[in-house]
């Protein structure tokens, strides 16, 4: 199977939510299903056949974040040589061409991934379009309204 590339601070957020799942809510999700149990008739007990929803998404949840841990590569930019390009982990102030907006973005990897926050998808086309490229150059982006070209104002390995 293919590595997933996961910054440290993502990596640390699938590992505390894994954390969470096994050692909290697993066993608050067994105490609420023998506590349903003690109610008698499982055919028409709301409560049990809620519980074992809830075990089954955490179960689900459980299963979904240890495959993706056991798949990652976990890469910490600020380790990486600082060529001035644009490569996974970085972050990037962009100037839109058009409008003269600037923002700032992320890449990092799917899971990630939080426009609202400014972390870009590394298989979104934004952060492929500017893989690879430096300071000074110019992104061009398809978008469903035509091309944005972003030109690059500074990459930093943080």
């Amino acid at each position: 199977m293919n590595k997933v590339p996961l910054t440290i601070v993502g990596a640390e957020a699938l590992q505390k939510e894994l954390h969470q799942l096994k050692s909290v809510d697993r066993p608050t999700i067994i105490k609420a299903i023998a506590t349903a149990r003690e109610h008698g008739d499982l055919k028409e007990n709301a409560e049990y056949h809620a519980a074992r929803e809830q075990q089954s998404f955490a179960e689900g949840r459980i299963a979904d974040i240890e495959g993706k841990l056991s798949n990652a590569e976990i890469i910490d930019v600020t380790k990486m040589p600082k060529t001035g390009k644009v490569i996974f982990g970085v972050t990037v102030d962009l100037c839109n061409e058009e409008t003269g907006e600037e923002v700032t973005y992320r890449i990092v990897g799917e899971d990630e991934a939080d426009i609202k926050a400014g972390m870009v998808s590394v298989t979104s086309p934004l952060a492929r379009a500017m893989i690879g490229k430096e300071e000074g150059d110019i992104a061009a982006v398809q978008a469903p309204s035509g091309v944005i070209e972003y030109e690059i104002l500074s990459v930093k390995y943080i």
